[in-house]
């Protein structure tokens, strides 16, 4: 028998998203009708729903389904702005689906450009690269998780008239995506 995948979404969102501090209906009804499983290897399509992160690629991986919806709910997204998911394919269908005009990249090729909504579904060692900074529109916002250990935070950082600010908004482990591993130095 064929795994229930509709009654897989609507247990992740009652038992994963809404109790974990993400009120936002258009976030939840987007989590509900993105097919998650469809971006995860076909042997690993049953972990579309666990609360765990799944490798779809060498060194990427999605996010916890908590912490995928607690990233896009800190940055605030609105149907109508322009988003940019790096290294974040779930994310970036989530995005869409409520609305928001997502363009996709790798993490070693973020484009240049002016975007409301930065997500990326994983962790990067120290603070993110200028060239992500560099891609927000004023009042634009970018999360990400920073990881230096075995846990990392989720950071959101936004753009306004006066510079870049940025602020720790949870507790997330997802893996550092390979090439953003933090780098061996000499130490006495």
């Amino acid at each position: 028998m064929p795994p229930d995948f509709a009654a897989q979404r609507q247990i992740m969102v009652d038992s994963q998203v809404r109790p974990n501090d993400v009120p936002t209906l258009a976030i939840q009804k987007a989590m509900r009708s993105v097919p998650r499983e469809a971006f995860c290897p076909p042997d690993k399509a049953y972990l579309a729903y666990a609360d765990a992160e799944v490798e779809y690629a060498p060194g990427r991986f999605m996010m916890r389904p908590r912490d995928v919806a607690k990233l896009i709910y800190a940055t605030r997204p609105a149907a109508g702005e322009r988003a940019l998911a790096i290294a974040a394919p779930y994310a970036a269908a989530v995005l869409e689906a409520m609305g928001l005009s997502v363009i996709r990249c790798d993490p070693d090729s973020a484009p240049a450009g002016a975007f409301d909504v930065i997500v990326c579904e994983g962790a990067v060692s120290t603070a993110p690269p200028p060239a992500w900074i560099d891609a927000l529109a004023p009042g634009g916002r970018l999360g990400v998780v920073v990881r230096d250990g075995r846990v990392g935070r989720a950071w959101l950082f936004q753009r306004t008239h006066d510079g870049v600010g940025s602020r720790a908004v949870f507790d997330a482990g997802p893996p550092v995506m390979r090439g953003f591993e933090a780098k061996a130095g000499f130490v006495f």
